[in-house]
C-alpha cells in the first residue's frame, strides 16, 4: 500500500489546494493512505476523515523554534514556537508520534544536531528536498536507528505521491498505519528536487521570510 504523508492544504499559508482537490489527486494516482500535515494547522482532517475510501492520518507540521516537526496520530492541535524537547513531549501527550521533517533542509529543517532521541521517525524522503539532504537524513535514520518516513510536502495537488513510503496491504486503519512506522523498516521513494526548483524555492522562501517579518512558517 502506497501512502503519501506530507501534504499541505489550503489550510497552510502557502498551500494551493482544498482538501478535496487532495483526495482526487490521490486517488488519481493510486495511493490509499494520505496525511495531510498543514502547518500548524489541525483543521484539514475534520474534513479529510470523512473520506471513507483512503486512510487517512490525522497529522500537522509544527514549527518548533529550531524547524519543523511532523506530528502524526494526533488528537489535538499542537501549539507551535517551543523547542525540540517540549514540541516533541506535546506531541506525545496528544497521543501521536513526533518525526523530524526534512531535517537537512537550509530553511526549515531543525538539523542533525536537533534530531534526539525522543523522536520516533526521520523523514527521509522529502520531494520537495535535495537528492543530498534526502540521502543525508536516510543516512542519519540509518545511525540512529530510526523508523523512515517519505511525503510529497505537496503544496499543491498536482505533486500529490511525488514522494511515498510503502506499507503492508493488510492496513486497514490509521492506527496501524503509525505501528508499522514505528515497528517495520518501510520502503521510501519518489522524486528529488532539481537544481532549479531550489534556486526557486531558495527566492520564493527569503521573500517570504522578509514578510513575515524574519520569522519562520
Amino acid at each position: 500500500m502506497r501512502a503519501d504523508l506530507h501534504i499541505h492544504s489550503s489550510f497552510s499559508k502557502d498551500g494551493r489546494s482544498t482538501v478535496e482537490e487532495i483526495i482526487e489527486a490521490a486517488r488519481a494516482k493510486g495511493l490509499r493512505c494520505i496525511a495531510i500535515a498543514d502547518h500548524n494547522s489541525f483543521d484539514a482532517y475534520d474534513i479529510a476523515s470523512r473520506c471513507r475510501d483512503m486512510i487517512v492520518v490525522p497529522a500537522e507540521e509544527v514549527s518548533s523554534s529550531e524547524g519543523h516537526i511532523l506530528a502524526y496520530g494526533i488528537g489535538e492541535h499542537i501549539e507551535r514556537g517551543k523547542g525540540v524537547l517540549e514540541t516533541i513531549d506535546m506531541i506525545h501527550d496528544a497521543g501521536g508520534i513526533a518525526v523530524a521533517a526534512h531535517p537537512y533542509r537550509w530553511w526549515s529543517g531543525i538539523g542533525e544536531k536537533n534530531v534526539v532521541e525522543g523522536f520516533d521517525a526521520i523523514e527521509t524522503f522529502n520531494a520537495r528536498s535535495t537528492k543530498g539532504s534526502n540521502g543525508n537524513a536516510f543516512d542519519l535514520a540509518l545511525k540512529m536507528n530510526k523508523p523512515m518516513t517519505a511525503g510529497s510536502d505537496a503544496h499543491d495537488a498536482q505533486n500529490v505521491g511525488d514522494a511515498y513510503i510503502e506499507f503492508s496491504d493488510d492496513i486497514t486503519d490509521w492506527e496501524d498505519v503509525i505501528k508499522e512506522i514505528v515497528n517495520a523498516n518501510n520502503d521510501v521513494s519518489g522524486r528529488h528536487r532539481s537544481g532549479t526548483d531550489t534556486l526557486r524555492y531558495g527566492f520564493k522562501s527569503i521573500t517570504e521570510w522578509i514578510g513575515r517579518g524574519f520569522r519562520k512558517m
